[in-house]
């Protein structure tokens, strides 16, 4: 079959960049005045989450650092709802996997998946709260800010869903999922969250919103009863400088990495245009007909949470998967359909020409074709030859590398791609 030729092209984003990540805090929190929120000889209890948040250590060991100034003593809580396999262990694993250890953060590390219930909402939901951090005198919510994979709203991902799902455990997380049903997303959130701020265990969050390069651009600090308005604010903030696809129909988008440290769906849903949430409409724009992915990243222990978002991977993605691990995240978060296999095939060649076999009249080397690394890495990418006269007329897009076929192997399974800077990590560029 006669393929589409791919050239290399470079995103210019907007991308503010916070180059001092804890001087930054420490004046956030000095600015909130937490010193006159938490008292000296207070527990506080810093939550850690399972996203692949930039610099997430750093933040982390800066919190403590600054609550150790004040006198507290602060420790840190896995806030992650059922993922780690929903064990202890597998949860502090995770943290470790992010640099997040007591030696790292000068913090101890206490994870448990025993909640208590703190009550119930108007609605009569029950609100559950991770047993060490009922425990503590305080709870300080640290989390990324940013569009959510599966719902649009004032409030989507954030300091407030890690408040509910996150410290809620795997049985906060698995009832909450149940009651979106009923209840839709935003507002299971803002009330049980709104329920947890009421009750004053929470001193105050910190917020952080990231670049389209995957760089922290801001921390800001957000008092207890400022928190839910703050949030709102930092998420329209937060979707303005997210990464996107320079295109918005395409025959076929070919993603080199999908996993939990990219996404909790293992591609950014906001990017390639598909939720598969039940009871909320599918995205009118991006419109990408086909969807091939190669790899599961290493950081997701075998949970492929969201391979079913595609059409076509390949055999040894799917040799990777942890059936355990990728059925009881998709359980808790009620979305079993978002994690069937699709048809996978032994070579990168092959689910190509099968992808674009399966596009209609359109010739397949005429294809709308791009090829990311991952939903995260969207600054360079290559685009097949027939989308280059429409890149030349985007001010933001800049081509890099002539047009070439694309670059297999001996085996038919692609090299990396033309041309990239850096790739995710040394060992995702081997097993390319």
């Amino acid at each position: 079959m006669a393929l589409p030729k791919m050239a290399r092209i470079r995103q210019h984003f907007e991308a503010p960049v916070l180059t001092d990540l804890p001087a930054a805090i420490h004046a956030e929190l000095a600015r909130i005045n937490a010193a006159a929120i938490v008292q000296p000889g207070d527990t506080v209890a810093i939550t850690a989450g399972s996203r692949g948040v930039a610099n997430v250590a750093t933040a982390v060991k800066a919190t403590a650092d600054y609550l150790k100034t004040i006198g507290a003593k602060p420790f840190v809580v896995p806030a992650m709802g059922s993922h780690g396999g929903a064990t202890p262990e597998g949860q502090r694993d995770v943290l470790e996997h992010y640099g997040i250890t007591e030696a790292t953060v000068g913090a101890p590390v206490k994870a448990t998946m025993d909640v208590v219930e703190l009550g119930k909402t108007a609605d009569g939901l029950p609100v559950f709260l991770d047993r060490y951090a009922a425990e503590a005198e305080h709870v300080v919510p640290l989390n990324r800010i940013k569009a959510h994979t599966d719902f649009n709203g004032s409030v989507e991902s954030g300091v407030m869903k890690m408040m509910v799902i996150g410290l809620g455990k795997q049985q906060g997380a698995n009832f909450y999922h149940r009651a979106f049903f009923q209840y839709g997303f935003e507002h299971v959130i803002t009330t049980v969250g709104s329920f947890i701020l009421d009750t004053g265990k929470i001193a105050f969050g910190l917020g952080l919103i990231e670049n389209a390069h995957e760089q922290t651009a801001k921390a800001v600090a957000m008092p207890a009863a400022q928190l839910l308005q703050t949030e709102r604010e930092l998420l329209v903030e937060a979707k303005s400088l997210m990464g996107r696809l320079p295109f918005d129909e395409l025959d076929l988008l070919i993603v080199d990495w999908v996993g939990k440290n990219i996404s909790g769906t293992g591609m950014d849903t906001n990017v390639i245009g598909r939720i598969m949430q039940n009871f909320e409409p599918e995205p009118a724009k991006p419109a990408i007909l086909r969807i091939f992915v190669r790899n599961l990243t290493e950081e997701s222990d075998g949970n492929a949470t969201g391979i079913g978002l595609a059409d076509f991977t390949t055999t040894r993605l799917v040799n990777q998967i942890d059936r355990h691990a990728t059925y009881m995240n998709s359980i808790t978060a009620l979305g079993p359909q978002k994690s069937k296999i699709p048809f996978y095939y032994d070579t990168d060649r092959e689910a190509i020409e099968v992808a674009l076999n399966t596009i209609g009249l359109t010739a397949p080397q005429d294809a709308r074709v791009i090829r990311i690394d991952s939903t995260l890495k969207l600054t360079e990418l290559d685009i097949s030859e027939t989308l280059l006269e429409d890149a030349q007329l985007h001010s933001n897009l800049e081509v890099i590398g002539e047009v070439q076929p694309f670059p297999f192997d001996a085996t038919g399974n692609l090299l990396p791609s033309l041309r990239r800077i850096s790739p995710i990590s040394d060992v995702h560029s081997s097993a390319q």
